[in-house]
């Protein structure tokens, strides 16, 4: 376990996939501030909030979301020298290959498709933790 919280910024419009992230992410971590939002308009008003040395370790985002997807959030984020450190993960339900393509296009460092059970979802998470930690 890390000695110091750290923030993981996560938009999905679908709870129960925040909450399962929430829960599978403190079941490794432990001591973390976990901000969810619920669109890809909240995590660009989210971010421009923080001052830069409390913005988050890694950003996780749905590409199906309201307002703007995934890959668009992506693609703002990447106009603003401020966020190219923080890695960007697209956690969907999509595997379309025009959409992963799109995604790490626009800045994604990986892309993974929503896991059925706990077991894979937890691996999805080691997985995050370590681009998180980096």
């Amino acid at each position: 376990m890390l000695s110091q919280p750290f923030i993981i910024l996560m938009a999905d419009d679908d709870i129960e996939d925040l909450e399962l992230m929430e829960e599978a992410i403190r079941d490794y971590v432990g001591d973390l501030h976990f901000h969810k939002v619920h669109n890809g308009r909240a995590v660009l008003e989210y971010l421009e909030s923080k001052t830069d040395d409390h913005l988050p370790c890694l950003i996780v985002l749905d590409y199906n979301m309201p307002e703007l997807n995934g890959s668009q959030v992506l693609s703002e984020l990447s106009k603003k020298p401020r966020y190219n450190h923080i890695p960007k993960i697209i956690f969907s339900t999509s595997n379309a290959p025009t959409h992963v393509q799109e995604c790490k296009e626009n800045g994604a460092i990986d892309y993974f498709v929503k896991p059925t059970n706990m077991r894979d979802l937890k691996m999805v998470v080691q997985k995050l933790m370590s681009y998180c930690m980096i």
